[in-house]
């Protein structure tokens, strides 16, 4: 599947939140059940970071929560920015208040699960980012922030995997 997008870029239609004062980002879990497998064990896509060295590690596709779109939509669009990918969104797994490494400012982060539907050949950030499917106790282990790994909990336990 092809698909010509321009990743969205810029600060002026970005939600702040009331309690923290900053940014109000949406991310997503992008997961499929493993290939070959009878619908039981489940993949996570997890991304790289843009950072390189110890700063680095991987990460959920996420970023700012615009005005002029639904936390769904928000997700999504991410999904497809970041990962190359497409899919359908279920109920926010949390809300999550944390420091932003780069910016003196506390963010308040939702996630959702994103169950793929299809992989992009071209994305926005195909350049800049590697994707990987792995267990999601690799992701866990893998992941550098600890509300990201939350959340990757949180969706190991709503599914029962």
């Amino acid at each position: 599947m092809a698909a010509v997008m321009v990743a969205r870029q810029g600060r002026e239609l970005q939600r702040y939140s009331d309690s923290t004062g900053g940014r109000i980002v949406v991310g997503c879990i992008p997961y499929r059940a493993r290939a070959g497998s009878d619908g039981g064990e489940v993949e996570v896509l997890v991304i790289s970071s843009q950072k390189k060295g110890p700063a680095g590690g991987v990460l959920i596709p996420k970023g700012g929560w615009e005005l002029d779109e639904s936390m769904d939509e928000a997700a999504r669009r991410e999904a497809a920015e970041e990962a190359g990918v497409v899919g359908e969104t279920g109920p926010a797994l949390g809300r999550w208040c944390y420091r932003s490494r780069s910016y003196d400012a506390t963010y308040e982060g939702f996630v959702l699960p994103l169950r793929v539907t299809a992989e992009l050949e071209r994305w926005p950030e195909m350049g800049a980012r590697r994707r990987e499917w792995v267990s999601p106790t690799e992701a866990i282990a893998r992941c550098h922030h600890a509300w990201m790994r939350e959340a990757l909990q949180r969706f190991v336990d709503a599914s029962a995997l």
